[in-house]
């Protein structure tokens, strides 16, 4: 093959309690990433249409990403005679608290390895795009990377060694979604995270990532939403979102399991049980923002189970 079209997905990272370990991938939005494979050596970002994106190497999470790969690459079969160009449209804004850096990074990797006939593993790929969030936050963290590349949910058990696993995404958890259009850098927002924690709030913290960890493989959804609670990270973070307590108290008065913070924001995502809950929700977070002068757009999505997907091209 020679060129191929990927589909990279939204994620949503941090899940309230898991901060920097759990996941998952959304069916809507999702990027298109055309990627063409040449003998001509070095990566060339073509075009990026939807947003303005840096091109800088130093700048981009794809050309960084996609860098780190090449070269381990060349190093493993000795050769340095190939290379990429590439053309991303955009349908995850960046700075939008949804994977937007995840979904570049994790993309070309992907599709480079789908070009490349498959000379690294799923872990590699991971490893490689998150060199691409580096760049993007200063951090490189895999809770968005990990489920765009497996699809579902995933938990990072470990970062030194990487050790990630997929876990039980059920059918009927659905996903609604607002994004403020405000900006909000995940770099400045890792930067007002407290760095020390009490030993109380750790030990409420680690308790809902296990209950929610076994709400989601026993399906029991009271379990799961008294779990969607962060009592470290979205204290803080919930003061750079207007209206956040607001749309989460009016979105659960109508039947939503829970939710937080999408990743370091601003966008905010609840959980339901069903599309048709879901739906409702998603009603409700255009109410709410309606009666504020900032522009939004919302989302409703079932989990990506599959997490990237590509198709050849002629």
């Amino acid at each position: 093959m020679k060129a191929i079209k990927i589909f990279a997905p939204a994620t949503i990272a941090n899940l309230v309690c898991g901060f920097d370990i759990i996941g998952l991938a959304l069916n809507y939005p999702k990027d298109e990433i055309y990627m063409y494979k040449s003998n001509s050596p070095g990566i060339r970002i073509n075009k990026i249409y939807g947003t303005s994106l840096p091109k800088d190497p130093k700048k981009n999470a794809a050309f960084a990403a996609l860098h780190f790969f090449l070269n381990k690459y060349y190093q493993l079969k000795k050769i340095n005679n190939i290379g990429f160009e590439i053309e991303l449209i955009k349908n995850i804004n960046p700075g939008s608290g949804i994977g937007s850096s995840a979904a570049s990074a994790a993309g070309v990797v992907f599709g480079a390895n789908v070009l490349l006939e498959n000379p690294f593993n799923t872990i590699q790929l991971i490893r490689f795009a998150m060199e691409g969030e580096r760049v993007a936050s200063g951090s490189a963290h895999a809770d968005n990377v990990a489920p765009a590349i497996m699809g579902g949910l995933t938990l990072v058990r470990s970062y030194h060694p990487l050790d990630i696993t997929k876990l039980h995404a059920p059918n009927q958890l659905w996903i609604s979604l607002i994004h403020p259009k405000i900006e909000i850098k995940t770099s400045d927002a890792r930067e007002i995270l407290k760095k020390y924690i009490l030993m109380k709030n750790a030990i409420q913290q680690w308790g809902n990532i296990g209950a929610l960890v076994a709400g989601l493989y026993q399906e029991n959804y009271d379990l799961i939403s008294r779990s969607l609670e962060d009592v470290i990270v979205e204290p803080i973070r919930s003061m750079l979102i207007p209206a956040f307590y607001e749309l989460k108290k009016k979105c659960k008065e109508i039947g939503a399991l829970g939710g937080g913070i999408s990743g370091s924001g601003p966008s905010i995502f609840m959980l339901s049980k069903g599309n048709k809950i879901a739906k409702k929700v998603t009603k409700i977070m255009n109410r709410v923002y309606s009666s504020l002068r900032i522009d939004y757009k919302t989302y409703t999505s079932s989990i990506n189970q599959n997490g990237l997907k590509w198709t050849e091209m002629d």
